[in-house]
């Protein structure tokens, strides 16, 4: 036979990989928030939930994440994001158990276990508040690109803080980020998808 139309083993071998990685292959998602995979962040967190129980995102593996910073003195933005994930949490019906809401204090100065305890229950008795140490809040923080500082309001301090509230998949993958002004509906859309 001719070597040019005898295929050699490795062309062989190479050609069987490719048919299967395309068989294998999955569309990406589309998603109305800030798609992340291509993010080059993961979002880790070790944090203390109101009962001073260590937990991490393993800790929820099997649900989606939906994971939002601020703090309870917050006037406007964070009780709005709040507010949209107890709707959210409505709209996914019978789907609603799989989504876990979590918030991460970054004012863990003023916000004590016990106050975030009452002020996510306020919006719905699943979320579960979170808190560190001023180091590990940073920490935290930097490890989703989230944006935070004190200003000073007379004999006391407000904080400027990014907006975005991030989904994990339920196997505990930085999916999506959601804009503040997404409605809940484009919300349930994208979290729907990590459901799937």
């Amino acid at each position: 036979m001719n070597r040019l139309t005898t295929p050699t083993r490795r062309t062989v071998l190479l050609g069987g990989l490719a048919l299967l990685a395309g068989c294998d292959h999955q569309p990406r998602a589309s998603f109305k928030g800030v798609d992340l995979a291509d993010a080059t962040y993961k979002g880790e967190f070790r944090l203390k939930d109101a009962q001073g129980r260590e937990r991490t995102i393993a800790d929820y593996r099997g649900r989606v994440v939906l994971l939002h910073f601020g703090f309870t003195q917050c006037p406007d933005a964070c009780p709005t994001a709040l507010a949209r994930a107890a709707q959210i949490r409505t709209l996914l019906g019978k789907d609603r158990d799989l989504l876990q809401v979590l918030f991460v204090t970054l004012d863990p100065e003023r916000d004590k276990p016990e106050m975030l305890k009452a002020y996510t229950a306020a919006f719905d008795p699943t979320f579960v508040p979170l808190f560190g140490d001023l180091e590990t809040t940073k920490k935290t923080a930097d490890s989703f690109k989230v944006f935070y500082r004190k200003v000073p309001t007379g004999s006391s301090y407000t904080l400027d803080h990014s907006l975005l509230s991030y989904a994990f998949d339920p196997n505990g993958v930085l999916r999506v980020a959601l804009r503040h002004n997404m409605a809940a509906e484009d919300c349930v859309h994208d979290l729907r998808q990590l459901l799937a």
